[in-house]
């Protein structure tokens, strides 16, 4: 692993599950994003760093939160298998966005960050 990594996990791992939860959310949420604006570089980006703080995160969290992370991650892993044609196709664009919106919101409930501010 690079050094720039190392200290990216480093600073990411010094922080609460909650709000570790809460930048994969946002993660999830700049997929989204980039998906809508056709921004396929950003995509490729955010998915490599998501799939790092699933990995980084799912082991010091509750199994059956744990899993629905581990699955994102399968998912994330499996579009930038196929990302090329995935993305020339709008209709496979569209899917990717709008799951990607949902597994946001997921997590973010995951994390309780919502609940702590009310």
């Amino acid at each position: 692993m690079n050094q720039k990594l190392d200290e990216k996990q480093a600073r990411f791992q010094g922080e609460n599950t909650s709000n570790r939860l809460g930048h994969i959310a946002s993660n999830l949420a700049r997929l989204r994003t980039f998906c809508n604006i056709a921004y396929p570089q950003a995509v490729e980006s955010v998915a490599d760093e998501t799939i790092c703080f699933i990995e980084w995160t799912a082991a010091e969290i509750e199994p059956e939160y744990a899993e629905e992370l581990v699955n994102i991650q399968v998912q994330l892993s499996r579009w930038k298998l196929k990302f090329d044609s995935l993305w020339a196709d709008e209709s496979e664009r569209k899917n990717m966005s709008e799951q990607a919106s949902a597994w946001s919101e997921r997590v973010l409930d995951m994390s309780g960050l919502l609940s702590q501010s009310a």
